[in-house]
């Protein structure tokens, strides 16, 4: 019997349910399937019902059941298993050379990166993901909520995001400590196209949430010159990070880039 170890934040998701609901969410297009985190290979039984998969496991032990338990579907190449970490991978800048959707019951201590090399990488095009509530919470938060921060609107800029399910952590085994949520997030139509400076911008302004936005982006720009910004688009001078919208941001962020 395969234990589940902790220096890679394994959780092996055992609630049928749960499964049932991550299928029923993935988008149904021709792109291939990328699961990131075979574990047992109980979600991946259900994911090559719907096509080929491209499957990534860190843990050597694993990608040894997996190997014996799914060997017809590797010999007739409907699915690949690459072990390794997949952040070793993903060094380019797309992960794969083809279209993909990323399915992940992803490790709490890496999974806001992997998201966002999925959000940054333009093969990706659609991913359901398992996280952290408390995280998943962020990456949804509209503007106005206290949980509003850079990840909701990085987000948000470039996908639909929707919750899914919350998943208790008796879904698991073992079973963490914290609470638990699937999301979609969907890339087909993306509302705007971000870089790296972008995200350097954002970590300014959320920097410190309950200070004002003003006085957080004076700390690397021109505080005369952020005023004349919030004056030209008639922004209170008083508001705090999480009161503005997507779109104010963009907007701040590219008249900082033409003056």
């Amino acid at each position: 019997m395969i234990k589940a170890k902790k220096k890679f934040g394994q959780n092996f998701l055992k609630d049928d349910s749960i499964k049932y609901k991550i299928i029923k969410a993935i988008s149904n297009d021709k792109n291939k399937i990328v699961e990131i985190g075979a574990g047992l290979g109980d979600l991946t039984v259900h994911l090559l019902r719907l096509g080929d998969v491209v499957a990534f496991e860190i843990d050597e032990e694993l990608c040894s059941y997996i190997s014996d338990k799914f060997k017809l579907e590797i010999e007739t190449g409907r699915l690949k298993l690459i072990c390794g970490d997949v952040l070793d991978f993903w060094k380019s800048q797309s992960l794969l050379d083809f279209d993909y959707k990323l399915i992940a019951n992803l490790p709490y201590y890496v999974a806001t990166i992997i998201i966002l090399n999925g959000l940054d990488d333009e093969r990706c095009k659609n991913m359901i993901v398992m996280i952290q509530k408390e995280v998943a919470n962020k990456f949804i938060a509209e503007s106005g909520s206290s949980e509003f921060c850079s990840l909701s609107v990085i987000a948000q800029s470039v996908c639909q995001v929707e919750y899914i399910t919350d998943v208790p952590p008796t879904s698991f085994e073992p079973q963490p400590k914290v609470q638990s949520a699937v999301l979609s997030f969907d890339k087909n139509n993306p509302s705007y196209k971000l870089d790296k400076k972008f995200y350097n911008f954002l970590d300014v302004a959320f920097s410190q949430p309950r200070q004002t936005l003003i006085k957080n982006l004076s700390r690397q720009f021109s505080r005369e010159n952020i005023i004349k910004i919030f004056d030209d688009l008639k922004l209170n001078l008083s508001i705090r990070p999480h009161q503005l919208n997507i779109e104010d941001y963009h907007q701040i962020y590219k008249k900082i880039k033409e003056a």
